[in-house]
């Protein structure tokens, strides 16, 4: 009987501790939870999908190739993150906070970015496609070759962002501020520009883009 108990009592042990060894509630020192501190830290191709990481603190943190698709990153502080190639596909990130944040190559299709700030941006060649981006802040962004197709960016200032090559088609623009934007090669067909402010901006190239300023949708 003492025999047995042990056994029982060893296996029941090895069990939690294994559990124990495979918590995924921290990361590389990282607790996984909503209102999380981890500013500066290294979580490079860490698995955060579907994670909520609302009000979470990520500034400055290396996040390049992070799987944080589906994740909930609303009011999320991500200011100077690394975020190069990462998967944010269809993930909450309404009124979050990526000024200067660098999301090269980052998948961000389908996701809810409604009213958050991307001021200074680098997303060179990011996937946006279809994501909603009303209200969305990103002046002085640097966003050649993004692909912006099908977007909801209504209201959103571009304002003096470099938007080379990007694609806008079929994305809604309504109101949206590209003054003094960079949009060459650009292709804006089939996008809705009604209200749009183009005052300033550089079009050369641009396919979809009124001829002037004064010739844009009212």
């Amino acid at each position: 009987m003492t025999k047995r108990f042990g056994m029982v009592f060893a296996m029941t042990f090895f069990c939690a501790a294994s559990a124990f060894s495979q918590d995924k509630t921290v990361i590389n020192n990282c607790r996984i939870r909503p209102g999380t501190l981890c500013a500066d830290m290294n979580l490079n191709s860490v698995d955060l999908s579907k994670a909520d990481l609302s009000n979470a603190q990520f500034s400055g943190s290396n996040m390049e190739g992070a799987n944080l698709a589906g994740t909930v990153l609303t009011a999320a502080n991500l200011t100077r993150a690394d975020l190069t190639r990462a998967n944010l596909r269809k993930a909450n990130l309404s009124n979050a906070d990526l000024r200067a944040a660098n999301l090269t190559n980052a998948m961000l299709g389908g996701a809810n970015l409604s009213n958050a700030n991307f001021e200074n941006l680098i997303g060179t060649n990011g996937d946006f496609t279809d994501a909603v981006m009303a209200g969305v802040d990103l002046a002085g962004a640097e966003m050649r070759d993004a692909k912006l197709e099908g977007a909801d960016a209504r209201r959103a200032n571009f304002r003096s962002a470099n938007l080379s090559g990007a694609d806008f088609r079929g994305a809604n623009l309504e109101g949206a501020n590209f003054t003094r934007a960079t949009l060459r090669n650009a292709n804006l067909s089939k996008a809705k520009l009604h209200g749009a402010t183009f005052t300033g901006a550089d079009m050369a190239g641009c396919t979809g883009c009124p001829a002037s300023p004064s010739q844009a949708p009212r």
